[in-house]
């Protein structure tokens, strides 16, 4: 398998390589040509550089000549044993992916026992072991932080996982299916449907209920019906939320994307899309399971 689009490009690859083996082979075989008779003499070839260093016709050192050849035969055999031809195959059937994933099985089976005596024990006991806890840690600085920061706090779009502000759960439970099998949450966008106005009303009662004083009351007023109608529907009646679904809670100050007017107007109008990728299939039981401990104990820990 190549990563490119076109097979073209496979096979101007693959002429590109061998072309230029040819070209190389051609050059050092028009240069052993030369060749002088014992007692004879090199003789200057009439180039000359700075008014007194002449070139002479002096055949290719052995070394050399042994060197190129070398070069030529380690890069014919390394076409054929190793994808280098793209289009072509190998000899070895080797590829990049193969490589990882006998890579990863070594690392596994000499690893699989530490992992099978945490996976053994439950999330909430696991969280409470030092040496998981630092295996946890690694685990997290390497597939966690570019979302969530190094110190797990989040960004905009992405949670902050050291508080107690869950949309799915803080269960351990709730933490390792998330982990596991990812999570897509989804905002509609109301913009068109509800008009420029309306969705300020919308923004200005979303303010007043998350205890927000900047907030107008004539237009919280109006968007209280409106929020009543349609968006209930997810957040419920009290705008608290629903963890089954995903929807956050709007009457607190934990914000994904930010409760400023500004903000939540932008969100009301054109929704929002975020998708937390899958990790079981990619880093398997054991280290879901420590990812998963290491996350819950980062909430328990501001207990």
């Amino acid at each position: 398998m190549t990563d490119f689009t076109s097979s073209f490009w496979g096979y101007f690859i693959a002429a590109i390589a061998i072309l230029g083996i040819v070209f190389c082979a051609y050059v050092l075989l028009t240069q052993m040509k030369v060749k002088l008779k014992k007692g004879e003499k090199a003789q200057v070839t009439g180039h000359v550089w700075d008014g007194d260093l002449e070139e002479y016709n002096n055949p290719l050192p052995g070394w050399w000549v042994g060197m190129f050849v070398l070069t030529i035969v380690f890069a014919v055999g390394y076409l054929a044993l190793y994808p280098g031809l793209v289009v072509f195959g190998n000899a070895k059937g080797w590829t990049q992916e193969g490589q990882h994933q006998e890579e990863v099985a070594k690392a596994d089976a000499k690893y699989q026992a530490l992992y099978d005596k945490y996976l053994a024990m439950p999330v909430t006991a696991v969280a409470q072991d030092k040496e998981a806890n630092e295996m946890g840690k690694r685990l997290f600085q390497t597939y966690c932080v570019q979302c969530h920061g190094s110190d797990a706090r989040g960004a905009k779009g992405f949670p902050n996982l050291t508080d107690h502000d869950w949309l799915y759960g803080g269960s351990p439970e709730k933490i390792q299916q998330t982990i596991a099998t990812g999570r897509k949450g989804q905002m509609p966008a109301f913009g068109a449907a509800f008009g420029e106005e309306k969705v300020r009303d919308v923004a200005n009662y979303v303010l007043k209920i998350s205890g927000n004083p900047a907030f107008n009351e004539v237009r919280a007023s109006r968007g209280a019906e409106t929020f009543k109608q349609v968006c209930v529907a997810c957040h419920g009646a009290e705008g608290k939320g629903s963890q089954t679904i995903g929807a956050p809670n709007l009457t607190d100050k934990t914000w994904l994307y930010g409760g400023s007017e500004a903000t939540i107007v932008e969100t009301v109008t054109n929704g929002r899309i975020n998708q937390m990728p899958a990790w079981k299939e990619f880093l398997g039981d054991g280290k879901v399971h420590l990812l998963s401990a290491y996350v819950y104990g980062l909430s328990q820990d501001k207990k």
